[in-house]
C-alpha cells in the first residue's frame, strides 16, 4: 500500500520480494501439513477414535481457512500487474484474515487437549458433543492470543534479522533501512504486548493447569508466598540452584503474596510432568522473550532519542540473532504446553500412552517423516537465500522471476 500511495520504488521492491518469500514459505507450509494431517490418525488412533467428534470441528474450519488463503495467495502473486491496484491491494485483506483465522482454529484444537470441555463421558463412551464448546474451551482465549502474537513476532523478527545482517556488511541504502525497519518495529510493538499476555496465561494455569505451573517453577511443595525461581535442577524433589525471589510467584499467579500456590506435593507420582523439561523450557522462553523485549526498548529509545537507528553494532548483531532466537522461543514455548501436560495427552482424559499408536514399526515412518521434513528445511533455505542474495536487483512481478 505504502508503495503506490507514495510511489516510493523501495516499498513496491519490499512488496514484490516479500510476496515472493510469503508464497515459498506456503508451498512449504502446505506440504509439511498435509502430512501432519495424516500423522493425527496414524500416530494417534486412540485419540482420535474417541475424540474425534469432538475436536473435528476446528479442523474442518481450519481446512476451510487454508483453501481460502490458497486462493487468494494465488491472486495476489499472480495478479500483481493484471488487476487494478485498489483489487490487488483489497485481495490481501482476506490472505491475512484467512491466515489468522488458521492459526486460531488449529491452536483451538491444542487448547482442547489442555482443557477438554464439550462432551459427555459415560462409561468410557464419548456422548453429548457439543464441538463448539469444545473449540471455545476456557484455554482458547489465552492459548491462541499468546500463539498468534507469537507469530507475528517471530515474522517480525526474523524478516528484519536479514536486513540487520546486510546492514552489517555495508548495505544501508533505503531499501534495506525498510526492510529492517517496518517489520523489526511491528515486533518490537508486540513485544510487550506478548508479555502480558505470557502473564494472562501463566495466571490461566495458576487456576486451571496447576501441576503444569508447579512444573515450570519446580515448585515441590504448596505453600503460601511462594517464591519465583530462576534457573535450578529439580533433582529427588527438590528444587537445587535455583535463585528465589521471595513471594514473587504468589504475586504472578494470584495478585497476592501470601496467595497459595499449589506444589508437586499435591501432583500424584504417575501424574507428574517431567520437571526439569519443562522448567529449562519456560527459562529459555521467558529470557529470550525478555532479550527481544530490551532490544526493542533500545530501538525504540534510539527513535525517541534522535529520530534515527542505533549506532551500536552490538544492536545490529542481536537483531541479526532476534529471528532465530524468537523461533526458539516459540519452539520451548510448545515444549512447556506439550511436555508440560505429560502424562497427559488430553489432561485429566486420556494417557498419552493409551492415545498412541502402538503398532511396530513406528521408528521407520519417522525416520522418513524426519527426512522429507530436513529436505524440505534444506531447500526452503537454498531457496531463501537465493531470494536474499539477488536482493539489490530490481525485481519485476513475482510470477516472473521465481527462483
Amino acid at each position: 500500500m505504502a508503495g503506490y500511495r507514495t510511489g516510493d520504488p523501495a516499498y513496491t521492491r519490499l512488496a514484490h520480494r516479500w510476496a515472493k518469500a510469503m508464497g515459498v514459505l506456503f508451498a512449504v507450509g502446505a506440504v509439511s501439513g498435509t502430512i501432519l494431517s495424516f500423522e493425527m490418525g496414524l500416530l494417534w488412533p486412540g485419540l482420535m477414535d474417541r475424540y474425534g467428534d469432538v475436536i473435528g470441528l476446528p479442523f474442518a474450519l481450519e481446512g476451510i481457512a487454508f483453501f481460502i488463503e490458497a486462493i487468494f495467495l494465488g491472486i495476489y502473486l499472480y495478479a500483481w500487474d493484471r488487476l487494478p491496484t485498489r483489487a490487488h491491494l483489497l485481495s490481501g485483506i482476506p490472505l491475512c484474515v484467512a491466515g489468522v483465522a488458521s492459526a486460531f482454529f488449529v491452536v483451538s484444537a491444542n487448547a482442547w487437549m489442555n482443557q477438554p470441555r464439550g462432551f459427555d463421558l459415560v462409561s468410557g463412551e464419548v456422548s453429548g458433543v457439543d464441538p463448539w464448546a469444545a473449540m471455545f474451551n476456557p484455554a482458547t482465549p489465552p492459548q491462541t492470543t499468546h500463539m498468534i502474537v507469537a507469530a507475528f513476532m517471530v515474522t517480525g523478527f526474523g524478516i528484519a534479522s536479514v536486513y540487520a545482517v546486510a546492514y552489517l556488511r555495508g548495505r544501508r541504502d533505503r531499501y534495506h533501512r525498510l526492510g529492517f525497519a517496518l517489520p523489526f518495529t511491528i515486533a518490537a510493538l508486540l513485544a510487550p504486548v506478548q508479555v502480558v499476555v505470557g502473564d494472562w496465561a501463566a495466571r490461566f494455569l495458576a487456576e486451571y493447569q496447576p501441576a503444569k505451573l508447579a512444573a515450570i517453577e519446580g515448585l515441590a511443595r504448596t505453600e503460601r508466598g511462594a517464591p519465583l525461581s530462576l534457573g535450578g535442577v529439580y533433582v529427588d524433589g527438590e528444587l537445587r540452584y535455583a535463585l528465589a525471589i521471595p513471594d514473587a510467584l504468589s504475586i504472578l499467579a494470584h495478585g497476592s503474596p501470601n496467595a497459595e500456590v499449589i506444589g508437586l506435593d499435591q501432583v500424584p507420582d504417575d501424574a507428574e510432568p517431567p520437571v526439569t523439561v519443562v522448567k529449562w523450557a519456560f527459562q529459555v522462553m521467558v529470557a529470550i522473550g525478555f532479550g527481544l523485549l530490551a532490544l526493542a526498548a533500545w530501538w525504540a529509545l534510539a527513535w525517541w532519542r534522535r529520530r534515527g537507528p542505533p549506532r551500536s553494532t552490538w544492536f545490529w548483531r542481536a537483531a541479526a540473532l532476534a529471528g532465530i532466537g524468537a523461533a526458539v522461543a516459540v519452539e520451548a514455548g510448545w515444549v512447556v504446553t506439550e511436555v508440560g501436560r505429560q502424562p497427559w495427552v488430553v489432561y485429566g482424559q486420556l494417557r498419552t500412552a493409551e492415545a498412541v499408536n502402538p503398532a511396530p514399526g513406528l521408528a521407520t515412518g519417522l525416520l522418513l517423516v524426519a527426512c522429507v521434513y530436513a529436505v524440505l528445511t534444506v531447500a526452503s533455505v537454498a531457496v531463501l537465500r537465493r531470494m536474499a542474495h539477488r536482493g539489490a536487483e530490481e525485481p519485476v512481478a513475482p510470477q516472473e522471476e521465481l527462483p
